[in-house]
């Protein structure tokens, strides 16, 4: 029996099977490459897949011709650490990954990763082969990067790997039991040993073991991956790798806590040693991308590495090979998968769109899919490259309605709302924040907020209300802020801190105007104490001529009692008239707090002149000279307020009158304009001493013992004109007389309207 044609027919699936590598690397966005250290010194490119065009500006051809220096590429910035890092690797001919920076020939600037791993050949040269990655877009969004480090640590949960966690501060590991039984160490016994772990390290692999963990311990790198020779149980010798990184610090940056990773690599060592063949590089290469790789013939999937059948809900890819492409594309989306297949076999490539899939479990996914015609087998084909990003959508959509929340809440929120960064600048206002305090986003935005509405003597407050927010805690305080015009309102401040990542980051601010409020309760107070004091001083007042009354009638209802009855009569009715103006008071007091305004025409000289003669029963009113003197436009306001004022002005100045003076005399001057009358009323009466003066308009005060009166009189007076929205002031010399000015508002045009 001839073997000759099974030969023949192993090596051209050996062929093809190259072939086959060959078409798919080439069609990866990713570029493959072998860099070799021959045994005289020299270094370049010996490889490298056509997709470095893209990435390098410059074909694979002129790369491996040696004419350009790898050098050349680096970014400038980055260049000189490069070199150390390319020395030191050349020369310990170890594995490198490196993320940087390069510069196309034409200026343009992309992110890269670089990994490669080095082989030695029985030639003397040594081969470092990898992968050149564009990260560019990856850098800008760090959500895909976080939910590819999510995907990997998922990896590793279901792996068949030695997972360990080492706490520094306790000097104490965790190890799991699938490692322990792999390295052939009990669990208690295997967790001892990390304390002297390297003792179990081959000698010729701990230099470069603890070199790795010391770099990584100081910061320089984000994790560390080592392979060495460990001792295992039976005294013989495995390949392992180990990788690890830091996942906890304290404040200084001492290393509390790591974790990482045990792999058997004595298989992968001997494969790397043994393996010629491209394909099993190049197949491990599809199965460790975080992409879903898949090729498909008519429609029908014939090859999908594992991340492929991950995104589609299978558990292996023999579960979707075999299958048709549209059994997994959503329905909206057939007509145009169909489009570009039919595109696709006419040698059309397919740029990266978006779709929906159906996985296995009917769940619907969002992925980016893009696609190229290939030869598979030697016959026509495509390859699919598929990215889930549905979690990444979700995130941004509500990302999305968080911000369009929290944006209409911020500006059109009532109050005064201002975001500000973690040194206290602005950042933010809203249109209430403008209305309340008068500045513009553009005066604000970027200076400290506290150094235009904090008043200089509460600087240190503010300064202390920063402090406290950026230390996490929720500040309410009611307290004083200026306005841009330099008036001062009171405020109640609210101060949220704002976090990321357990770190204070800006400070959200809302502030309420309780100007108007601090009024009211100081009003509210006032009028609360008034209202004690008239309650007091009616019952009193009232009871006083009635008990006054109620005695004079007892007497004249005594036996023997022969006083006169008119002298009895005269004293009632004096005490009645007196109880008749209290009460009268007392409801003029009622009657201007309750009653509206009404704007009518009035004629101060006719109004004047009768107040004068409805007080005509007070004593000696007819040997006052009177000087009234009334000029100007017309006036409006209202005629029961006005009448109040006059009456208990001239009462006033006909009661309280100097009885020693032979010429008492009341001056009313009242000049009358479009906006206003200004009413000057004087007399030459006792006058007010200065001690009174400032108390004349409280309730019930009297500031002579010539009074009779309520003690209501001036405070009616006062509540008139401020209801009316007028101005009063007195001024006063004791035994000369008194004035008062008076500026009332002429509502003429309200009366027009």
């Amino acid at each position: 029996m001839s073997y000759l044609p099974l030969r023949l027919n192993m090596q051209e699936d050996i062929e093809a099977e190259n072939s086959l590598s060959s078409s798919i690397v080439d069609k990866l966005p990713i570029a493959v490459f072998e860099y070799t250290l021959f045994p005289d010194e020299k270094k370049d490119f010996t490889y490298i897949s056509p997709y470095c065009e893209i990435l390098f500006g410059v074909s694979s051809a002129e790369l491996m011709a040696g004419h350009l220096s790898m050098f050349s590429f680096i970014h400038p910035e980055e260049r000189e650490t490069f070199i150390i890092q390319y020395n030191k690797i050349i020369a310990s001919i170890r594995p490198f990954n490196w993320k940087g920076r390069i510069v196309q020939p034409n200026g343009k600037i992309k992110w890269i990763r670089a990994i490669g791993n080095p082989a030695k050949l029985k030639d003397g040269r040594i081969v470092w082969t990898g992968i050149f990655t564009n990260i560019t877009k990856k850098k800008k969004i760090e959500q895909a990067h976080r939910e590819i480090k999510e995907r990997l640590e998922h990896t590793l949960k279901g792996s068949e790997l030695g997972i360990w966690d080492y706490n520094y501060k306790t000097n104490t590991t965790t190890i799991n039991d699938h490692w322990a039984k792999i390295v052939g160490y009990q669990k208690a016994e295997l967790e001892e040993m990390l304390y002297h772990y390297q003792d179990f390290i081959h000698l010729d692999d701990r230099p470069k073991y603890a070199d790795a963990i010391s770099i990584h311990l100081t910061g320089k790198t984000d994790f560390y991956e080592v392979v060495y020779r460990f001792l295992l149980k039976d005294g013989s010798w495995r390949w392992i790798m180990e990788r690890g990184h830091v996942v906890e610090r304290d404040e200084v940056g001492n290393v509390i806590r790591t974790v990482g990773t045990l792999q058997d690599f004595e298989k992968r060592k001997t494969e790397e040693q043994i393996a010629k063949e491209t394909e099993s590089k190049y197949s491990a290469l599809l199965e460790s991308l975080p992409l879903g790789i898949c090729i498909h013939q008519n429609g029908t999937l014939v090859y999908a590495n594992s991340h492929a059948a991950k995104i589609i809900g299978a558990q292996s890819a023999d579960e979707i090979i075999d299958k048709p492409v549209l059994d997994f594309v959503h329905p909206d989306y057939k007509t145009l998968v169909v489009k570009r297949m039919q595109g696709l076999m006419a040698g059309k490539p397919a740029l990266t769109v978006e779709e929906k899939f159906i996985r296995l479990d009917g769940e619907v996914i969002i992925v980016e899919t893009s696609a190229v015609p290939i030869q598979f087998k030697n016959k026509p084909a495509v390859q699919l490259i598929v990215k889930d990003v549905t979690a990444e959508k979700e995130a941004k959509l509500a990302t999305r309605k968080s911000e369009t929340l929290f944006t209409q809440l911020f500006h059109n929120s009532p109050f005064g709302k201002v975001m500000l960064d973690e040194t206290g600048k602005v950042v933010l206002i809203n249109d209430g924040f403008e209305k309340m305090f008068g500045y513009t986003r553009q005066e604000l935005v970027g200076n400290v907020l506290n150094q235009f509405i904090v008043p200089h003597d509460l600087k240190e407050e503010g300064n202390d209300l920063d402090s406290l927010i950026s230390a996490k805690q929720v500040i309410r305080i009611d307290t004083f802020r200026t306005k841009k015009d330099g008036t001062k309102m009171s405020v109640i401040v609210y101060g949220v801190p704002i976090q990321l990542e357990d770190k204070t980051i800006g400070i959200f601010g809302s502030y309420v105007d309780i100007t108007e409020q601090k009024k009211t309760e100081e009003e509210l107070k006032i009028r609360n104490a008034e209202l004690d004091n008239f309650v007091y001083k009616v019952s009193h007042d009232l009871r006083a001529p009635l008990s006054s009354v109620l005695g004079l009638v007892n007497l004249a209802q005594l036996d023997g009692n022969d006083d006169s009855l008119d002298e009895y009569i005269k004293i009632i009715g004096q005490k009645v008239t007196h109880l008749d103006h209290f009460i009268s008071d007392v409801l003029s007091h009622s009657k201007n707090l309750k009653l509206d305004i009404k704007i009518e025409p009035i004629d101060l000289q006719k109004l004047i002149e009768k107040t004068f003669t409805d007080l005509n029963y007070l004593k000696d009113v007819n040997q006052i000279k009177k000087i009234i003197e009334v000029n100007g436009a017309d006036f409006y306001s209202d005629p029961w307020r006005i009448g109040e004022i006059f009456r208990n002005l001239i009462s006033n100045a006909i009661k309280y009158r100097n009885l020693g003076c032979l010429n008492s005399e009341i001056n009313i001057k009242i000049d009358i304009t479009q906006d206003r009358a200004n009413v000057v009323f004087s007399d030459n009466g006792i006058g007010i001493d200065k001690v009174s003066l400032t108390k004349i308009f409280d309730m019930f005060y009297r500031a002579s013992e010539q009074s009779d009166g309520s003690g209501l009189g001036l405070y009616i007076v006062k509540n008139a004109v401020d209801k009316l929205g007028g101005i009063l002031k007195v001024s006063s010399e004791l035994h000369k007389g008194t004035k008062f000015e008076i500026k009332l508002p002429n509502h003429i045009l309200v009366a027009s309207i």
